[in-house]
C-alpha cells in the first residue's frame, strides 16, 4: 500500500513539475514546412508532432502550423537554401540518396549517427542553417514488372531512379536508369517503358505499385533521408527554453520515425506479397525476392568499385576525408579522389 502511495505520489510530483515546466516557456508560434504530405511519415508522426504533441506537452505555449512541402509546390531538396536565406523557418529537407551503403535499418542508422555531425558543421558554416535531427523513410527497393531473382538480374532492365548515386548504382550492375517523377510510375510500369522503379516498400504499396509489378526485391538499395532543420536566425530569436524543449522533442521525434521506418519496410513487405502478417484490409500479390550473400556481395562490390569512387570524384577533398572519418571507419570503406 505504501509503494502504492509513494508511486502515485511520484507520478503526481512528475505531472506538477511538468506543468510548472510549461508554464515558464514564453507563448511561442512557428511555420513549419514538413515532408511529403502522401507519406505515413508526414500523417503519422511529423504533423500529429507540430498540431498535438508540442501544443499539448507545453499546455498550448507552443504552437504550429505545418504543410507539407509538396502542397506549397516545392519538390525538397530547395527547401536547405529557402531554410539558409529565411524564407522557411522550420523545414523538413530531403538528402541526397547514397546507393549501397546500408542492407538493414540498424547499419543505416549507425551511418547516418556517424556523419551527423558533418552535416551539422557544413550547413551551419556554410548555409545559415542549424540541423536538428535526421530521419528516413522505409528501405528503397526494387519493384519490378518482369522476373527478378538476383540482383544481377537487373542487368539489361530499364529502371526508374531518384537521385544520382543510385542511377550510378543500377548503370554499374549494367541496368539503364530512368528518371521520371512518382505519379508517373505507375503507367510506365504498366505499360513497359521501365521494368523496374525503386521506392519505399510502404510507399510502393500505397501508391498501389502492387497492381503493375510482379517481383518485389527485399534488399534496400538506400534509405531516403530527411533533414529536420530550422534557419538559425529564427532559432537564436527563441527563448531558451523553447529551444531545449524543442530539441529535447525533436530528438524523441526522429527516434520514432527510425523505429517506425523499420515496421514499415516489413508492412511494405508483407503487404504487397499478400502475407497474412499484412495489418492492411488490401493485399497485392506479389513475389517476395529475399536476397542471398552472393546479392549482398555484389552489392559491395559495386559500391566499392563504381559507386564510392565516382561520387569521391565530384565530391571536395575535406569531403573525402570526412566520410572517410565517420562513416568509412564504421563500415570499413575508404573512399580516394
Amino acid at each position: 500500500m505504501k509503494s502504492s502511495l509513494a508511486l502515485a505520489a511520484l507520478f503526481a510530483a512528475t505531472a506538477f513539475a511538468g506543468a510548472a515546466h510549461a508554464q515558464e516557456l514564453p507563448k511561442t508560434h512557428l511555420k513549419v514546412v514538413g515532408g511529403l504530405s502522401n507519406l505515413t511519415a508526414y500523417n503519422d508522426y511529423e504533423k500529429p508532432f507540430w498540431t498535438k504533441t508540442i501544443p499539448e506537452l507545453s499546455q498550448g505555449r507552443v504552437t504550429a502550423d505545418i504543410k507539407g512541402f509538396n502542397e506549397m509546390g516545392l519538390k525538397g531538396p530547395e527547401l536547405l537554401r529557402l531554410m539558409s536565406q529565411g524564407v522557411v523557418e522550420f523545414g523538413t529537407a530531403t538528402l541526397s540518396y547514397f546507393a549501397g551503403l546500408s542492407p538493414d535499418v540498424e547499419t543505416a542508422r549507425k551511418v547516418t549517427k556517424a556523419f551527423e555531425p558533418v552535416y551539422g558543421r557544413f550547413y551551419g558554416q556554410g548555409s545559415n542553417v542549424k540541423l536538428l535531427g535526421i530521419s528516413t523513410y522505409p528501405a528503397q527497393v526494387l519493384f519490378c514488372n518482369a522476373e527478378i531473382k538476383s540482383l544481377a538480374d537487373i542487368k539489361g532492365k530499364k529502371v526508374r531512379t531518384s537521385s544520382r548515386t543510385v542511377a550510378e548504382f543500377v548503370e554499374a550492375l549494367g541496368g539503364s536508369s530512368v528518371t521520371m517523377s512518382f505519379g508517373e510510375v505507375v503507367p510506365a510500369l504498366q505499360n513497359k517503358v521501365v521494368d523496374c522503379a525503386i521506392t519505399g516498400s510502404l510507399s510502393g504499396y500505397s501508391a498501389k505499385w502492387y497492381e503493375v509489378s510482379t517481383h518485389l526485391y527485399a534488399l534496400p538499395i538506400n534509405w531516403n533521408q530527411q533533414i529536420h532543420a530550422v534557419n538559425q536566425k529564427a532559432w537564436d530569436k527563441l527563448d531558451p527554453k523553447v529551444q531545449n524543449f524543442l530539441q529535447t522533442n525533436i530528438n524523441k521525434l526522429v527516434d520514432d520515425i527510425w523505429q517506425a521506418a523499420a515496421r514499415q519496410t516489413q508492412e511494405g513487405y508483407d503487404c504487397n506479397t499478400g502475407a497474412a502478417a499484412c495489418p492492411q484490409p488490401v493485399k497485392g500479390k506479389m513475389v517476395l525476392v529475399e536476397p542471398t550473400d552472393a546479392d549482398r556481395a555484389l552489392l559491395k562490390k559495386v559500391l566499392q568499385e563504381s559507386v564510392l569512387p565516382k561520387w569521391a570524384a565530384r565530391c571536395s577533398a575535406d569531403c573525402v576525408k570526412s566520410f572517410n572519418e565517420t562513416i568509412g571507419k564504421e563500415l570499413n570503406l575508404t573512399a580516394s579522389k
